[in-house]
C-alpha cells in the first residue's frame, strides 16, 4: 500500500481539481473544525435548482449535535466572508455526514475499506461515470473497487463525489 500524506500535484480532496472553491473552503474550514474537536469530512459546492448551496459535512466521535452545526455554521460564515473571493451568492449548510457518509480524502477510501461505496467520476471509465461496489482500499493513487465480481482502479483525481452506501 502506498503512503496517504499529500502528495504534490493530488488535490488533497475529492472535488477540488474540478472546483477551486471546495478546495479553498476546505482550507478555511478544516482549522476551524480541528479547533472545535471535529473532523472536516466532505465539502460540496454545486448550482441547484434553489441557487448555489455549500456544504459542509463534519463528524466527532459520539457524533454531532444540533449545537455543533450552529456554532460551526456562525465562525464558519464569517471566516468564509473574509476569505473566499467570490460574487457569487451561496446558502451554506452544515451537517453531520450521515449513514451515507462522504468520502472526500485519500485516506478515507483505506479507513473504509471493505464497506460498500458509490463512486462518481468526472470522465466515463468504460462507458460510464458511476460506480457501485465493495472498497477494496487505496493503490498507487487509485481507489481499487470490485464491482460485480471485477476489479477496478479509479484514479483518485477522476473522483468527482464519492459516498458509504447501505
Amino acid at each position: 500500500m502506498m503512503e496517504l500524506q499529500d502528495n504534490p500535484g493530488i488535490p488533497a480532496v475529492v472535488g477540488s481539481a474540478t472546483n477551486p472553491i471546495v478546495g479553498r473552503v476546505w482550507q478555511l474550514a478544516e482549522p476551524l473544525c480541528l479547533g472545535e474537536g471535529m473532523e472536516l469530512v466532505h465539502v460540496e459546492y454545486q448550482r441547484e435548482p434553489a441557487g448555489r448551496t455549500l456544504r459542509i459535512y463534519m463528524d466527532k466521535p459520539g457524533g454531532v449535535t444540533l449545537d455543533d452545526c450552529v456554532n460551526i455554521s456562525r465562525q464558519l460564515g464569517d471566516i468564509l466572508d473574509v476569505g473566499l473571493d467570490t460574487e457569487l451568492s451561496y446558502r451554506m449548510e452544515v451537517s453531520s455526514p450521515g449513514a451515507q457518509r462522504p468520502l472526500g480524502r485519500l485516506s478515507d477510501f483505506e479507513r473504509f475499506r471493505g464497506r460498500r461505496i458509490k463512486v462518481r467520476t468526472v470522465q466515463p471509465i468504460q462507458g460510464r461515470k458511476n460506480f457501485t461496489g465493495t472498497l477494496e482500499g487505496v493503490q498507487n493513487l487509485s481507489v481499487r473497487l470490485v464491482v460485480s465480481d471485477q476489479t477496478m482502479d479509479i484514479a483518485f483525481t477522476d473522483i468527482v463525489k464519492a459516498h458509504l452506501i447501505n
